[in-house]
């Protein structure tokens, strides 16, 4: 048991601080543009919305080459690693391509889409638009960690997402006011800074992949092209994809709706959502873990450990969330009050939707750590389905309802936020421990 906890701590641990490091940005981030006001933020808002939808649509990419990875390491066979690791980022070069072209030439039309009035569209297009060209790098950087993940090298993860955040920071700053002797772009600038930050992550992987691990994995091998495999890869990347989209266009519709009660709760939906992020960043961590020990215990055969382990890291991350809910249940106002000091109305409701969802939160935890341990076992259907049926016949429905039909404005939408998390935490931890782990094997391609 403890030599389990000390694995899973060092695995977590580092993985906390790369989630930490961009929830920390993130937060930093608005904290700088909130001195441009309320319309900037709810922009940031709607734009990480939009950003969130983007990533979620490709994001399958990363997970799969995490868990198959994780696999092929546990069974001693990573000359199939690199093969998938190279063909996974062959379809993210193509992928990002897409989402440069959308960004190219329709930010305007997408935040036309949600709503907004002239002046958050004229605003916020260009912002947008330079989002979507750090998005097209973020990809291919999310592929690559996937990658490091699966090899449980989350230290190596840690030290590039720090190293890229605190850049995306620096020049946020810089950028957004002319400080440092840099332009004053305003907003745009802080697009910019992100751009920059995820070039800064991509070349730090390219160093890694190519140069540090090539002794060791023989990753500058060229491998030859598998159809079976391309297809294994598709297939599950685009079941996760889907299960992440699944849950992002009901976050973005969730937005709209939101976005009718008007700019201001916009803004502290925002700043509520920010804060709950240090939540969902042990969520994340312990998540991601859990696919990396399941993984390479069945790749090593050992389905029963596996479950342990899946377990395990529940119990660890669960008494994390614990902690913070605490912390957030106690100083919300102080903390909503960072991000906009001179607007009370926005701080105030900001406060009171932290409050009411700080313990709350340990459900998304439990969908977490037991989503990734399905992850690592291949489960990606009962991913999908789950994720389809409860975001387009529980949450989004609910949100309506409380919203326009009850007047419930933001409290309304967060009840159905946190309903939808419930329900869809106590499915796959259901699911988990219902699961016949005497019949869990690696995954394969089917050849024809």
């Amino acid at each position: 048991m403890t030599s389990n906890w000390k694995r899973i701590l060092l695995l977590a641990l580092p993985s906390i601080a790369s989630f930490a490091t961009a929830t920390v940005t993130g937060t930093i981030n608005l904290i700088i543009l909130g001195q441009l006001g309320a319309l900037v933020i709810a922009i940031v808002g709607v734009s990480n919305i939009i950003m969130y939808n983007a990533f979620a649509i490709f994001s399958g990419l990363g997970h799969t080459v995490n868990y198959l990875v994780a696999q092929n390491y546990g069974a001693q066979d990573m000359k199939k690693g690199i093969e998938r690791t190279y063909m996974s980022l062959l379809f993210a070069v193509v992928f990002g391509l897409i989402i440069f072209g959308v960004g190219l030439s329709a930010s305007d039309l997408i935040l036309r889409m949600t709503g907004g009035n002239a002046e958050f569209i004229n605003t916020g297009s260009a912002y947008l638009q330079v989002r979507f060209f750090a998005m097209a790098l973020g990809i291919i950087v999310f592929t690559f960690h996937g990658f490091l993940r699966g090899i449980g090298a989350t230290r190596t993860s840690m030290v590039l997402s720090i190293s890229a955040n605190a850049i995306m920071v620096f020049l946020t700053y810089g950028l957004a006011f002319g400080k440092f002797g840099l332009p004053d772009w305003g907003l745009v600038g802080a697009g910019w800074a992100i751009v920059a930050g995820e070039a800064f992550n991509l070349l730090g992987c390219l160093f890694v992949y190519f140069i540090l691990l090539h002794k060791r994995y023989g990753t500058r091998t060229r491998p030859r092209f598998d159809r079976s495999e391309a297809r294994l890869i598709l297939q599950e990347s685009g079941k996760l994809g889907v299960q992440e989209f699944s849950m992002s266009i009901s976050m973005y519709i969730f937005t709209i709706f939101v976005m009718q009660i008007g700019t201001k709760a916009v803004a502290a939906n925002e700043i509520a959502l920010n804060v709950m992020s240090f939540g969902f960043m042990p969520a994340f961590a312990f998540g991601a873990t859990a696919t990396i020990i399941v993984g390479q215990e069945v790749g090593d055969r050992n389905p029963n450990a596996a479950r342990r382990a899946g377990t395990d890291t529940a119990i660890m991350g669960t008494l994390f969330l614990l902690v913070l809910g605490v912390i957030e249940f106690f100083f919300a106002e102080p903390i909503a009050k960072l991000y906009a000091p001179t607007e009370p109305e926005v701080y105030e409701l900001a406060a009171y939707l932290i409050s009411v969802s700080a313990f709350l939160q340990l459900f998304d935890g439990l969908l977490n750590f037991y989503a990734g341990g399905l992850r690592g076992i291949g489960d990606t259907t009962f991913l999908l389905k789950s994720s389809f049926v409860l975001s387009a016949f529980l949450f989004v429905p609910l949100a309506y309802v409380l919203i326009f039909l009850f007047d419930m404005g933001s409290l309304g939408a967060w009840i159905s936020l946190y309903t939808f998390i419930t329900v869809y935490g106590l499915a796959v931890t259901y699911r988990f421990y219902r699961t016949n782990w005497s019949e869990v094997q690696v995954k394969e391609a089917s050849h024809p």
